[in-house]
């Protein structure tokens, strides 16, 4: 793989709506819930580099590859878990070529940098996340989990093979 870039979504401004599209046709397009535009509204609050939230996104080649985000809370049932991943995608396309990875690493990075002891999750699909590290913190159904990263710990930080670039 080419060069692949990592950075905040506020440094690419003109990239948010793309970036809502991007998580609006992976989880919100056949359930309804979120539209595009409260989606932009939200990355819009991505600015500040020193408090939640924070959107990162991965450039390839300078075009949208993918994203993940650091939000409070994604469950409401959950109040007390916090911070929260949320809304990681990559392109179809480049699925499978380690900008997931790539993406989630960083992500822990900022959440260690802002001094978060643990990130949540909650995924249908743990394998993964359990490559890069997670946890499950409690199986809530057959088919879903939440899940933790330990930032400070570096529970993440294990060898991944990565496509070369």
């Amino acid at each position: 793989m080419t060069h692949v870039a990592i950075e905040p979504l506020f440094h690419h401004a003109g990239l948010t709506e793309a970036v809502a599209r991007l998580i609006h046709v992976e989880f919100w397009q056949e359930s309804g819930g979120m539209t595009v535009a409260d989606l932009v509204s939200h990355l819009r609050k991505t600015h500040d580099p020193a408090r939640l939230p924070l959107c990162l996104i991965a450039l390839h080649e300078g075009e949208l590859a993918g994203t993940i985000n650091l939000i409070d809370n994604d469950d409401r049932q959950r109040t007390h878990l916090h911070p929260w991943l949320a809304a990681l995608v990559v392109v179809p396309a480049l699925r499978g070529s380690g900008i997931g990875t790539r993406l989630v690493r960083a992500l822990l990075d900022e959440a260690k940098r802002l001094g978060f002891a643990a990130v949540y999750f909650g995924t249908d699909g743990p394998g993964f996340y359990t490559r890069l590290g997670a946890q499950v913190h409690e199986q809530v159904s057959s088919d879903f989990f939440i899940m933790r990263f330990d930032p400070q710990a570096g529970a993440f930080d294990c060898v991944i093979p990565v496509a070369p670039q």
